[in-house]
Formats: structure tokens, C-alpha cells, sequence
């Protein structure tokens, strides 16, 4: 595998346990957007490690919300974050049934809340 594992997403990249999401949900948000919260803590490993949480409440479609991930994902792969657990949820409606799923207006938005939400814990760490 020569691809650079700092800009990977393997699985030991991802928070996938509920008792892992459980234990980064009980600190405070350290960081709000107009549709984001991040909650974050110092990770016992070496590398960063992420989980997103979309609702169907506030995203009603599968598109949308898998647009989220996918525009998260492709952040964090990019960002040199420190050894943290980062969960970044959705907390207000992005769009509604009536809106169309995606638009490019919508992945412009998105994509500039998570790199500000992701940005604020390497500026935060350094």
C-alpha cells in the first residue's frame, strides 16, 4: 500500500463503536457552524479518528446525508489534524423534502462549515 496513511480513511480512522461515540458526546462541543457541531478529545493513539452523525431529521434525504459524509470524509483525509476523536453532527436542517438533494450552492455550504470546523482543532492544537 504506498498510498500515505495521513491522508487515508482505514477503519482504525473512523470512530465506529457506540461506547467511543458515547464518550466523546459526554465532553462539550468545542466548536460550532450554522449547521455543525464537533465535539472533540486528546485520542490515546497516534492518528486522528472521526465520526459523523446525520439525521434524518435534519437531512430527510439519503443523498443529503451521504453528501455530508462524503464532503467530511474527503476534509478530514486532507486536514493534519492531531491525535484527536472528532465527531462532527448535524444539528439543524440543511435542506427540506421540497429543496432539491444536492446542489452545488449546498456542497459549496457544506464544505465551508466542515473545513471550518476541522480547521478550528489544528489551529487549536498547534
Amino acid at each position: 500500500m504506498s498510498e500515505d496513511r495521513s491522508h487515508s480513511y482505514a477503519r482504525d480512522r473512523r470512530i465506529v463503536k457506540t461506547d467511543d461515540f458515547s464518550s466523546v458526546f459526554r465532553l462539550r462541543p468545542v466548536y460550532r457552524t450554522a449547521h455543525f457541531v464537533l465535539y472533540a478529545r486528546t485520542a490515546q493513539l497516534s492518528h486522528a479518528r472521526l465520526g459523523i452523525v446525520a439525521a434524518k431529521r435534519f437531512a430527510p434525504r439519503a443523498v443529503t446525508r451521504n453528501t455530508i459524509k462524503r464532503v467530511a470524509r474527503e476534509l478530514f483525509r486532507q486536514s493534519n489534524l492531531p491525535a484527536l476523536d472528532c465527531i462532527v453532527r448535524l444539528s439543524k436542517p440543511v435542506n427540506t423534502k421540497a429543496e432539491p438533494a444536492t446542489t452545488v450552492s449546498l456542497k459549496a455550504l457544506l464544505r465551508a462549515e466542515l473545513t471550518q470546523l476541522l480547521g478550528s482543532q489544528t489551529k487549536a492544537r498547534e
